[in-house]
């Protein structure tokens, strides 16, 4: 099942996706079961909204090898952990802003796990009852003040900086599943999910062992290689098998 936010009559809705038709829902399938109520309209009609607005959005560094090899750090033992703002969050076709005090903005790529059912201390055999879905995410980042800072807050947290979606896809098979991220048609990211070193299930009970995990909080599951720059009036795309494609134009600060 395909989940997404829209706007209808300017109101934020909940709808399933089906073919190229959005169903409206009753409710928030995030506090009741997915309710049909039979009204479509075909998904260019709608402006798709970010398919989940998260209390907290939990990101992992690190956790393809790939990516830490390109950056000469090594992979960590346990999941390594940093917060985004909940600010940061735009949807498909918003634009990612960039701020003046950056000069090396960065794309990352990610699978993100949309949380379904709160959940505290997790263990791993029982992860996935707490998953509603998956849906694709951009943890943009100002490498260079990421670099400069003791802690990732600010290199991380800036408005615009996590790009969600198209929609939240409830069953996907990871174990097969690529990841692709392309700036303006260009290839620049390219890896397998099940090249993560720590798995969905396994960052799920150690992050809920720190914090309660509540419906709708994200978690993003890290990046492989091939990060790169992004500058005023670029395109960048990121795609997940099975997940369809998170499109955003960049832009400069006002």
């Amino acid at each position: 099942m395909r989940l997404v936010r829209y706007l209808i009559d300017d109101q934020p809705t909940w709808g399933m996706l089906e073919g190229d038709r959005v169903e409206r829902l009753q409710d928030s399938p995030l506090t009741a079961p997915v309710q049909r109520t039979g009204q479509r309209l075909p998904l260019w009609d709608v402006t798709l909204l970010a398919p989940t607005l998260p209390t907290k959005i939990v990101a992992v560094g690190r956790n393809y090898p790939a990516h830490a090899a390109e950056h000469e750090v090594p992979v960590p033992q346990e999941p390594l952990i940093f917060l985004k703002p909940p600010s940061a969050v735009i949807g498909p076709g918003e634009s990612i802003r960039l701020p003046s005090l950056s000069r090396q903005v960065e794309h990352e790529g990610e699978l993100a796990v949309v949380i379904g059912r709160r959940g505290r201390c997790v263990d791993e055999v029982s992860a996935q009852e707490h998953v509603l879905g998956y849906t694709a995410a951009n943890d943009v980042t100002a490498r260079d003040l990421q670099r400069g800072d003791p802690q990732w807050t600010r290199g991380k947290g800036f408005d615009t900086f996590c790009p969600l979606g198209p929609w939240i896809e409830t069953e996907l098979e990871l174990s097969g599943a690529g990841l692709t991220c392309s700036v303006n048609g260009e290839l620049r990211q390219q890896g397998q999910l099940s090249e993560m070193v720590f798995s969905v299930d396994r960052l799920i009970a150690f992050i809920s062992q720190v914090m309660t995990l509540e419906p709708g909080d994200v978690i993003l599951t890290g990046t492989p290689a091939g990060v790169g720059p992004l500058v005023h009036g670029d395109r960048v795309s990121v795609s997940i098998d099975g997940l369809g494609e998170l499109t955003n134009p960049v832009q400069a600060a006002e």
